[in-house]
């Protein structure tokens, strides 16, 4: 009984609303993003795109971001975090978005999700001359299953592909987590939530092995979390942020009153006032850490588009 609970909770995003995904596959972004193939699986190849500061040289030593997209580990496309891409270049940083292989394109478990998205974040540092970023300074960031996936990285141990230099490593420096699926305990489950269900084979592996929340220890990279106090998954987000503290590790929990999950998306091309608010976090959480300067030009930058 108790394992058909975790898969209930490892599945619930299988069952996500449509609007936390955003945009087409294959993605297309404006003139200017230059896009890497980072992972040959299979037949199927990988990118990542990337977004520069302007004037941005390979000689640089830029801090970096790795975006994951949301979609319950079955679809959605990069381009969900475009718009937070383009702004943050804008700031001064290298901002990339991750493609990874999902259940509907590809018919992968969670696991290879996670081996995807360890695999990005290896060959963006392994590529950091030529990037021009700082491979001491790249911070994972995504939404729901995106969100899992970036904290997988920061967390979980297991899961590189072997075929990888593993000299090079795969954690993160820094995790911005939108809504995410931060723990796989049914105890952190809303009781009476009717999402998700018994999708025992849907990690392809025990889902406790996939659960950052239970992967914590004081060297787990410093944390922002933004969530909505009506997101079904708040009880995760809550566990991870007092496990991450009790470890001694950083971890900002930033409460969206009364906003359920996907709140922080882009609508078509009109920012939201939840946006403008997340992103503002974003900024100051980047800053924080030294990885940007300034003041946030949040609301200016978006004006102009």
């Amino acid at each position: 009984m108790l394992r058909s609970l975790v898969f209930a909770a490892a599945a619930s995003l299988i069952a996500a609303p449509a609007f936390a995904q955003r945009g087409g596959y294959p993605p297309k972004f404006e003139e200017g993003v230059t896009e890497h193939v980072f992972k040959q699986a299979g037949d199927v190849e990988l990118k990542l795109y990337v977004f520069e500061p302007a004037d941005h040289k390979p000689s640089d030593k830029t801090p970096a971001i790795v975006f994951f997209f949301g979609g319950g580990w079955v679809g959605g496309s990069p381009e969900q975090f475009a718009p937070q891409a383009r702004y943050l270049a804008s700031r001064g940083m290298v901002a990339i978005v991750a493609d990874y292989r999902v259940k509907n394109r590809h018919g992968v478990m969670g696991v290879d999700c996670v081996r995807d998205a360890k695999s990005a974040i290896r060959w963006v540092r392994a590529h950091a001359e030529e990037l021009g970023i700082d491979p001491n300074r790249i911070a994972a960031s995504g939404g729901s299953a995106g969100g899992h996936l970036a904290a997988a990285t920061g967390t979980i141990k297991e899961f590189d592909e072997p075929s990888e230099d593993a000299a090079v490593s795969s954690v993160p420096n820094a995790m911005i987590l939108y809504n995410p699926a931060a723990s796989f305990d049914p105890a952190t489950l809303i009781p009476g939530e009717k999402r998700g269900g018994n999708y025992g084979a849907r990690m392809g592996v025990d889902p406790t092995k996939l659960s950052p929340a239970d992967h914590i220890d004081a060297k787990t990279p410093p944390t922002l979390i933004m969530i909505g106090t009506n997101d079904y998954l708040i009880g995760g987000s809550h566990q991870f942020t007092d496990r991450m503290k009790a470890a001694g590790a950083r971890c900002d929990l930033d409460l969206y009153e009364g906003r359920g999950h996907g709140f922080f998306n882009l609508r078509p091309n009109k920012p939201s006032k939840d946006f403008y608010a997340t992103t503002k976090s974003l900024d100051k959480f980047l800053t924080s850490l030294g990885y940007l300067e300034g003041e946030q030009t949040v609301k200016e930058f978006f004006k102009k588009k």
